[in-house]
Formats: structure tokens, C-alpha cells, sequence
């Protein structure tokens, strides 16, 4: 009978604590929904702010509207983290033209990968379709030498859920430049990263390999990349196009932080998004929404006088896009300073409605996450699969580990 009636009482008390647990998960959903900031932060990073690429004088803004707004909650600790980021300019804006055999033009949308280097002027070249950046080792070197390399791997549009469709192509964009500079190929030019077909150039960044010359590479719309390949068919086709962009000497900038400390212990659970984006556009989704996203989660647990055990830092990191020095930084100064991180999560996915989370870890962490799947599935929150964390908070993954003895 004891035996029964501590079962009885351990039952009771689990019970007792997923519902006191539920209830305020629901008080959060009620502050956020009914008077949650997300919107009006979202608009004034964007509209006030604009798009804010790496050492730009849009991403210094943000630094201050960052430190500013966080600074107006009350958070335990405010303060910025000093990094060195990159600085490219995209410079003035591209051009470029399709030329068929018979001289017929076609004007591109398009625009340089960033990160590119320039062309040095009007840049031609005979085009050559390759559907992937692994096609290149199965082909002749002759028919890449000299030649201007197309990739045109396009979305699965089958795919659900669309990162798996970015994440099959977008090695054409990150790798397509340094892989066909070995075979000497002049430039690159890529059919944009989306699941969309129109006129819109999407860009993005892309690296060069130590030691193998740097070539142009941009991207061109999909109505555009359609174009090309029907051209394609038909006979040769030449592209002429000219960037002007470039990199200028590495400068200071900072990860922007806010903190609210721990009531039993040092450890630290960090969450946050990155402040810069690309400069075409204001950087909404990518990743203004996650910018939004973390501070809303500590103003919303500081507002409801939420009891945290560890230390919640927020972190609005800069450079996730070229170069994630940001990210890199912060995870290294964590583990000089011997911090005690024991979660990382990021948002950088877009301002979609959340379904759950992608679970980067040992099998042994990816079950702890999933005990709050029936806890959080009347929010609708389901998916708590293993996946991947994301670009900022990666480099914090082997101190996480470390401290919890385990290996990847």
C-alpha cells in the first residue's frame, strides 16, 4: 500500500506540475497575442532601420536599435559584444545581357552572389549548362575552360517543406563558383534559390577555396534561367555582365545582448537571430522575424515574472550571412570566459507559423527536448524532430556538448 500511494502521489504531483506548467504557457500566448510587440519591432527594424549588410551603415543602426530597445525592458544585463566582420559592397548596380547566335538580346535580372568578386568591366563569355556542381568532375576540363558555367538545379517543388528544397540546391550557389574555378571557367552565373518563378534575382552567399583563383559568380531570376535553357536548345548563347563589388578592410561591429540572470545557477540558455540581412531588401523574414522572435520570448518570461533557474540570454548576432563571424566569435569567447551553456536555439526560418522544432544533438538530448511535445501540443507545436540548428548558434554546439560529457 505505501508503495501504491507514492505512485498515487508521484502521479499526482507530475500532473499537478504539467498543469501549473500549461497554464502559463497559455499566459504567454495570451501577452503575446493580445499585447505582444513582435509586429511594431519587426516594422521599425525594417522601415526605420532598412536592410542591413555586414559594415553598412544599416547594420551600425541596428546595432543601436537593438541596444536601445532592449535597454527599455529592464532586462539584468544589456551590453554589446565587440566582433571583426567583413565588409563587401555590392557597389553599383549589375547589368546583364543574353546573346543568342543570331544577336538576339535578352536583359537579365540579376544580381552578384554575396561575397562575389567584380568582373573589372563588361565580362563576356560563351554559356555552358551544368545541372549541379557534382556534374562538373564527370565533364571534359576543355568544355569548362574560358567558359562562363550555368547551374540551373531548380526547387523540388514536390518537397513539403521547403528548406529541403533550398537545402538539395543551394550548393550551386555556396560551392558553384570555387568548384568551377578549377576547371577555369571565367564566371558563374546560378538560377536564383526559390520555389517562385519570376523576375526577381535572389542573392546569397558563396565562398572561395584558399589557393584557387576567385571568378564572378551572380544569380538570375528563374524566368530568366527558364529563358537560357530554352535558348540553350536552340544553339549557343553568350552572356556579357558587369559588378562592381568588392571587399573592403575587416571592421569592428558587435553582437548585441541582453541577459536575464539566473535564479539557481551560472548556466546559460542562449536563443537569438542575426541582425544583419542582404541589401536588396529589408531582411523581413531573413531574419528580422527571428530578431523579433528572441526578444519577444525574454520580454514575455521577464514581463510574467518568470522564476528561470539559468541564466536566459538573448543575442541578436551580426555577420550570419558572410562569414557568421558573429556566431563564431561568441561561441569562442563562451568558451575562453569557461561558460556553462547548456541550450542553444535560433530562429532564423522566417516569420511562419511555428510548428515545433529542428533538434540538433545526441540522441540522448533529442529525447529530453521531446518531453515537452505533449505539454506543448494543444499550441499546435508537434514537430520535434533531429535536424539542424542553425548558422549562429552552431559553433556553441561542442561547448554544449563538452559540458554535458558527451561527444558528436
Amino acid at each position: 500500500m505505501k508503495k501504491l500511494g507514492l505512485l498515487f502521489f508521484s502521479i499526482v504531483t507530475l500532473q499537478s506540475f504539467a498543469n501549473s506548467d500549461s497554464v502559463f504557457i497559455r499566459q504567454i500566448y495570451n501577452e503575446s497575442l493580445l499585447k505582444g510587440h513582435c509586429y511594431e519591432n519587426l516594422r521599425s527594424l525594417c522601415k526605420d532601420v532598412g536592410a542591413r549588410v555586414t559594415g553598412s551603415a544599416e547594420a551600425k543602426m541596428a546595432i543601436k536599435w537593438g541596444f536601445d530597445l532592449l535597454n527599455t525592458y529592464g532586462f539584468d544585463n544589456v551590453y554589446l559584444q565587440e566582433i571583426k566582420v567583413p565588409q563587401w559592397e555590392r557597389g553599383t548596380t549589375e547589368a546583364g545581357w543574353l546573346m543568342n547566335e543570331s544577336g538576339k538580346l535578352h536583359k537579365l535580372n540579376i544580381l552578384a552572389l554575396g561575397g562575389s568578386v567584380g568582373t573589372e568591366g563588361l565580362l563576356e563569355g560563351e554559356i555552358i549548362l551544368v545541372d549541379s556542381v557534382p556534374q562538373l568532375a564527370k565533364m571534359d576540363p576543355a568544355q569548362l575552360k574560358g567558359k562562363i558555367v550555368f547551374f540551373n538545379k531548380p526547387f523540388d517543388q514536390s518537397q513539403i517543406i521547403t528548406f529541403k528544397a533550398y537545402g538539395a540546391c543551394v550548393d550551386q550557389r555556396w560551392d558553384g563558383a570555387a568548384k568551377a574555378a578549377l576547371y577555369e571557367a571565367k564566371a558563374v552565373i546560378i538560377r536564383s534559390l526559390s520555389q517562385s518563378t519570376d523576375e526577381h534575382a535572389h542573392t546569397g552567399s558563396m565562398h572561395y577555396e584558399e589557393g584557387v583563383m576567385q571568378i564572378p559568380a551572380a544569380a538570375i531570376s528563374t524566368t530568366d534561367a527558364d529563358k537560357l535553357v530554352e535558348w540553350l536548345k536552340k544553339g549557343k548563347v553568350y552572356v556579357k555582365m558587369e559588378m562592381d563589388c568588392r571587399y573592403y578592410p575587416d571592421e569592428i561591429s558587435y553582437n548585441v545582448i541582453a541577459e536575464k540572470t539566473g535564479n539557481e545557477d551560472d548556466k546559460i540558455i542562449t536563443f537569438g537571430g542575426h541582425l544583419d540581412s542582404w541589401d536588396v531588401g529589408e531582411g523581413a523574414h531573413d531574419d528580422g522575424a527571428g530578431i523579433v522572435h528572441s526578444i519577444e520570448a525574454i520580454r514575455l518570461l521577464h514581463k510574467l515574472n518568470y522564476n528561470n533557474n539559468h541564466t536566459l540570454r538573448c543575442v541578436l548576432f551580426m555577420n550570419e550571412e558572410n562569414g557568421n563571424f558573429g556566431g563564431k566569435y561568441y561561441a569562442e569567447l563562451a568558451s575562453e570566459n569557461k561558460e556553462e551553456h547548456i541550450c542553444a536555439i535560433e530562429s532564423d526560418r522566417g516569420g511562419f507559423l511555428p510548428i515545433g522544432f529542428d533538434i540538433q544533438g545526441t540522441s540522448e538530448q533529442v529525447a529530453m527536448v521531446q518531453q515537452f511535445k505533449d505539454l506543448l501540443y494543444d499550441f499546435e507545436l508537434y514537430r520535434f524532430e533531429p535536424g539542424y540548428s542553425g548558422v549562429d548558434i552552431r559553433p556553441c554546439f561542442s561547448i554544449i556538448l563538452k559540458w554535458f560529457n558527451l561527444e558528436w
